[in-house]
């Protein structure tokens, strides 16, 4: 099969391998993008994060909260330039806003009434594309809710209050003081925006994503000439690691490296003053997922293909 230069500019991208790496893994696995990330980190040449999204996507992200529930939404638009005008700035604050009062759920936000007006938040949005010149969408959106406790929001790359290019929600549950607890939960919160945790327990994770895993890590131990035995032993301590990289409470916590974020959680129940337990976590990046094409640099690897 042909493999294109839209699928080598998109492997580089998801693994940071060399075009002509990319090339041949793309040609090793019949153009199988997955399949293909694999052949690169067996060969050692790639280190591909399996959370790795398409980040190309405009617009902006948007948070709302009170102190035991908040709502973060996420409404894009074609260029960077309609995120510094107010008037989409209004728009994505005031989904949050809806998202945070009624739900959070996309489909239910997206059907809701836009505050001071009759019509839907989707229809709002819609009606923007004349005035704002950009076609604009309504993504997604989702809210957090404790019963006692609190909920923290943060927003990275922030360019108005409530709004910026990355947001994060953490739900902490606690009979303690709140307001702390929701301090500790916004250090959480900016460290989920660092680390992109796939889940928050070991027990979260993907099965399937966990047999990738070892699967991979038999691979590279057989390749070692290791006996069986041993080879089981390299695999239990490397989904281990893999658990310590990957899952929110096993991480080492970015603002005290020399624990994990559940022993930091435990350090922080002294100022809460009760017992608390992190229960849910969300993470919007802005545009993740989305591709937008760059013909130009797909132009530079078809010469290169070629050559």
């Amino acid at each position: 099969m042909t493999i294109t230069a839209a699928q080598v500019k998109e492997l580089r991208d998801l693994t940071g391998a060399g075009m002509m790496d990319c090339k041949a893994a793309l040609n090793e696995t019949g153009g199988d993008m997955e399949a293909a990330i694999d052949w690169l980190r067996k060969k050692g040449i790639s280190k591909a994060d399996k959370k790795a999204g398409r980040t190309a996507a405009e617009g902006l992200i948007g948070v709302d909260s009170a102190l035991n529930e908040a709502a973060v939404v996420e409404v894009n638009s074609e260029t960077d330039f309609v995120a510094r005008n107010a008037a989409f700035q209004e728009i994505v604050t005031n989904v949050a806003k809806v998202a945070l009062a009624y739900g959070g759920e996309t489909e239910a936000v997206a059907n809701h009434k836009y505050p001071g007006s009759d019509k839907s938040v989707a229809d709002t949005i819609k009606d923007a594309v004349g005035t704002i010149g950009e076609n604009l969408s309504f993504r997604r959106s989702k809210k957090l809710t404790v019963a006692k406790g609190a909920v923290a929001t943060y927003i990275h790359n922030a360019v108005a209050d409530n709004l910026g290019k990355m947001g994060v929600l953490v739900a902490i549950e606690t009979d303690g003081n709140s307001e702390k607890a929701r301090a500790f939960a916004r250090q959480v919160a900016m460290h989920v925006a660092a680390t992109n945790p796939l889940s928050l327990t070991p027990e979260e994770v993907d099965p399937a994503v966990v047999e990738r895993e070892k699967a991979i890590f038999s691979d590279q131990a057989r390749a070692s000439g290791k006996p069986d035995n041993i080879i089981e032993k390299m695999v239990e301590g490397r989904i281990r690691k893999f658990y310590e990289e990957v899952v929110l409470l096993k991480q080492a916590f970015v603002l005290n490296p020399d624990l994990t974020v559940e022993k930091a959680l435990k350090e922080a129940e002294k100022e809460i003053g009760a017992p608390a337990k992190i229960t849910a976590f969300v993470r919007f990046a802005l545009g993740e997922g989305i591709e937008k094409e760059v013909s130009d640099f797909a132009a530079e690897v078809a010469a290169a293909a070629k050559g």
